[in-house]
C-alpha cells in the first residue's frame, strides 16, 4: 500500500480538522474540498497542508458564506474576489456582534430587574446604585405628537413610536423597558412628571441622553399593582419622618417588563431618588 510522510486518511483527516468523514465526503462530492492523493489501494488521502483549506471553508461557513460562493473563491485564487468576500464576512460579523451585544444588555437588565424579586414590597430600603444610561423624553414633546386627551394607550404607543425612530437614527440599544421621571416636588415628595425614559446600553451623543448618577439611592419596590401612587405617598412620608436629604430627580421604572408584566399580580416597579449624607439613617 502507498502511503507517504504528510498523507493522512479520511478519518485522521477529519480527527485533525475536528469534523466528521461524512462531512469531507460532502465537501468532495461537491468538488469544495478533494483529498490530494489517491493510493494504490485506491484510498484518497490528505496532506496535511489541507488543514488550511478546511480551516478557510469553515472560517466561511461560520459567517453563512454559501458553499458554492466559497468553492468558487478557493478554486479561483482571485486576490480582488477574496478580498470582497472577507469583506462581506466582516460586515455580517459586525452585524452579529451588535445583535449580541443587544441581548447581552436586554438579559442583563432583565435579570438585575428581576433580582429585586425578594425585596419587600412597600418598605423604603437603600442600597448603592450604579449608573444608568437613559433615553429621555420629555413629556411635554410627547404630548405634543398626540391628539388632546389622549389616553395611556395612545401614550405608549407614541413612547415606543419615538424610542424605536431615535434608537434607529442615533444607532442606540435599548431594552423598551420603560420609566417616569419626576422632578422633586412640595416637601420632598415627587413632583409632576418630566420625563418618560427607557435605559439605553450606554452613553450616547444626542439630544435625549440622560444620566441617571451612580450614588446611594432610597427605594421602593411596589409589587400586585401597576398604579404606584401609593408607593410615591410612603416614600415621600418615610422621607418626612427620617429627616433624609435627597437629592435630584425621582425615578420610577417598571420590573417586571416583558416578562411577567401581562398581568397586574405579576406586576412590579421600583421608585428611587438619591440620598445625600449618611444613607445608613435610612436603614
Amino acid at each position: 500500500m502507498e502511503c507517504k510522510k504528510g498523507w493522512l486518511t479520511s478519518g485522521a483527516f477529519a480527527a485533525l480538522c475536528g469534523t466528521t468523514k461524512e462531512t469531507l465526503r460532502h465537501y468532495k462530492d461537491i468538488g469544495l474540498l478533494s483529498p490530494a492523493h489517491q493510493g494504490d489501494n485506491s484510498y484518497f488521502y490528505y496532506d496535511v497542508e489541507q488543514f488550511y483549506d478546511f480551516y478557510a471553508i469553515s472560517i466561511f461557513r461560520q459567517t453563512g458564506t454559501p458553499l458554492e460562493k466559497i468553492r468558487r473563491c478557493l478554486q479561483g485564487q482571485d486576490t480582488a474576489q477574496t478580498q470582497e468576500l472577507l469583506r462581506e464576512q466582516k460586515g455580517r460579523l459586525e452585524t452579529e456582534r451588535q445583535k449580541l451585544e443587544h441581548m447581552d444588555f436586554v438579559l442583563s437588565s432583565a435579570l438585575r430587574n428581576l433580582e429585586f424579586g425578594p425585596v419587600s414590597n412597600m418598605v423604603p430600603q437603600t442600597a448603592w446604585f450604579e449608573a444608568e444610561h437613559l433615553l429621555a423624553l420629555p413629556v411635554e414633546e410627547l404630548e405634543g405628537l398626540m391628539a388632546p386627551l389622549a389616553g395611556e394607550d395612545e401614550m405608549l404607543i407614541a413612547v415606543l413610536e419615538r424610542c424605536q425612530r431615535l434608537c434607529g437614527q442615533y444607532r442606540i440599544q435599548t431594552d423598551f423597558q420603560l420609566g417616569a421621571i419626576h422632578q422633586p416636588g412640595e416637601q420632598d415628595g415627587p413632583g409632576a412628571i418630566s420625563h418618560l425614559y427607557t435605559r439605553i446600553k450606554e452613553k450616547a451623543d444626542f439630544p435625549y441622553y440622560m444620566e441617571k448618577p451612580a450614588g446611594h439611592y432610597l427605594y421602593l419596590c411596589c409589587r400586585g399593582r401597576w398604579d404606584i401612587s401609593e408607593g410615591y405617598a410612603v416614600l415621600k412620608s418615610y422621607i418626612l419622618e427620617q429627616g433624609l436629604k435627597i437629592t435630584g430627580n425621582f425615578y420610577a421604572c417598571d420590573l417586571a417588563g416583558f416578562i411577567l408584566n401581562s398581568v397586574e399580580k405579576n406586576a412590579a416597579s421600583m421608585i428611587s431618588v438619591g440620598l445625600l449624607g449618611n444613607p445608613a439613617a435610612s436603614r
